[in-house]
């Protein structure tokens, strides 16, 4: 039989010349696909050392680096499953995650080390080791001692490789069970997709505890033999000038946004560039126009979920499903992606018409497995013919584009009837001086629930609350019409730049009480 192991997908895409560089850090470090090879190699010879149960889980909350990615690698080599925490967790959420998750190895950067180890222990978990963002710690020590020869474990397509924690903002965080199968078929339909070429070099600006940044971009490299330029913090200014030696860059809105207060930015400067890629969060179209305008470069949109990777994408190059389609469209995510299938239902249980709004429903080889120790939970949310709902709600258009309207549990329900943030947010962000909008709802004793917007200006620009809601009254129907407008200094934000509207209706829910 042969070895479903997705590290062994990656393994087979290094190039014949192991000494050429694979990742090269913006402290000038270089690292070889020897050195990646050899490295975990010996943190899967240590994992190995431990005998511990067959598809272990490893629990890793530490700081970027190029050392992180290696017990990535080595954790898939060695059979067990990756399960990444986001570096801002704090005791509560790790004690949650670790009871949850049971893992048999934590690692964490040594200065955690005396609560971490003590919440990992109480639980039960035998092997705390550290691992610190230069190249110390005790994983490494203890890895030093190991053989740079591994053979990786034998893994079918239906094994756990990840467990990702969806980031809870609605009760408990539930464990995405990833398999093998799931990420490399992802990996491979996203190399044909994006039309990853031989001498491709990206630029890895993302956190590595994410889908985005773990799964979309490092395996967009590895399985392409691509080298990496590592950044272990984005710095605008340093990624536009890297951008004369890169051809990839995928990040997140804030990213662009950031790179475009930069006066550094030219076509000039982006000339080298192949493919720009945004995804995590909403794309303002002002923020791609803008991008357009200033490098010559479309962006391209992008959707997925941890518990899927990546669903649709804009075209990258002529989309012979879609009748040759090349156009990257703003606003949109543009198509399913090859084996992926898309529908959009209505609360009737039935496929809405093209334009029509309605939840998202997916089927696929990248369809993750289910929650961890969540049956009822899994059950709950795949439909009787196998479709996942993922809880999106959006619309496909005319031309077969999709367009993500928002999340379901941001859905607000006036007066009996239904109100999309996403489309009211739409015209706000249009209106002169406004950088961006949320519309959140909040109980209201006439209608249940009313729209309350928060809207941030633009430096020097005045923006009157009540002339916004006046103006909207001119395009929206009235029962779509915010109670409340505010301007606000800033929205909160999770680390992937999506705004946290869980932390703005807990801040407004008295409004109207």
């Amino acid at each position: 039989m042969s070895n479903l192991n997705l590290f062994a997908a990656l393994r087979a895409a290094f190039p014949k010349d192991l000494d050429r560089v694979a990742i090269e850090t913006d402290d000038g470090l270089r690292y070889s696909w020897r050195d990646l090879d050899r490295a975990s190699a010996m943190v899967a010879n240590l994992l190995d050392s431990l005998a511990l149960p067959p598809a272990s889980r490893v629990a890793v909350q530490v700081e970027k680096s190029v050392e992180a990615l290696v017990l990535y690698l080595a954790t898939l080599r060695a059979g067990h499953v990756f399960l990444p925490l986001n570096t801002a967790y704090q005791s509560a959420e790790i004690e949650y995650f670790i009871g949850n998750a049971e893992p048999a190895v934590v690692v964490c950067s040594p200065g955690q080390f005396g609560w971490v180890s003590k919440i990992a222990f109480t639980a039960g978990t035998r092997h705390v080791f550290t691992l610190g963002d230069n190249r110390t710690g005790s994983l490494l020590e203890r890895a030093a001692h190991m053989s740079d020869q591994h053979t990786p474990a034998v893994r079918k397509d239906d094994d756990l490789a990840a467990i990702l924690y969806t980031s809870g903002t609605t009760g408990r965080s539930k464990g995405a069970m990833l398999t093998h199968g799931n990420l490399r078929s992802n990996a491979e339909v996203l190399k044909t997709y994006w039309g990853w070429q031989r001498d491709d070099v990206l630029i890895h600006a993302l956190p590595i505890f994410h889908v985005h940044g773990l799964f979309v971009a490092i395996h967009g490299a590895l399985i392409n033999g691509s080298k990496m330029f590592w950044m272990s913090k984005f710095d605008p200014k340093r990624a536009i000038e890297k951008f004369s030696e890169a051809t990839v860059f995928m990040g997140v809105p804030t990213l662009y946004t950031r790179m475009l207060a930069e006066p550094t930015l030219t076509p000039k400067q982006a000339a080298h560039m192949r493919l720009f890629i945004s995804g995590s969060a909403p794309l303002l179209i002002e923020t791609f126009n803008e991008w357009k305008a200033r490098t010559g470069h479309t962006i391209l949109e992008r959707y997925g979920m941890s518990e899927t990777a990546m669903l649709t994408s804009n075209p990258c190059n002529a989309d012979a499903r879609h009748g040759g389609a090349t156009e990257r469209r703003g606003g949109t995510v543009g198509f399913p992606l090859p084996g992926v299938e898309l529908r959009v239902m209505g609360d009737d249980g039935q496929p809405v018409q093209p334009g029509e709004i309605g939840g998202i429903q997916v089927r696929g080889p990248n369809i993750f497995k289910g929650y961890w120790r969540m049956p009822e939970k899994t059950a709950e949310e795949f439909t009787a013919d196998g479709f996942f709902k993922t809880g999106d709600v959006g619309r496909i258009d005319e031309r077969g584009y999709v367009n993500i309207v928002g999340r379901n549990k941001d859905l607000i329900i006036s007066g009996g009837y239904n109100v999309y943030p996403a489309e009211i947010e739409g015209y706000i962000n249009e209106m002169p001086g406004v950088v961006e909008s949320a519309v959140i709802g909040v109980p209201h004793p006439d209608f249940g629930e009313v729209g309350v917007a928060l809207l941030i200006a633009k430096p020097g620009a005045q923006v009157d609350a009540a002339q916004v809601l006046a103006a909207l009254k001119s395009r929206l129907a009235n029962f779509k019409i915010p109670k409340r407008c505010f301007v606000v200094n800033e929205l909160p934000r999770n680390t992937m730049g999506k705004v946290q509207k869980n932390l703005l209706r807990e801040e407004h829910k008295s409004l109207f009480a």
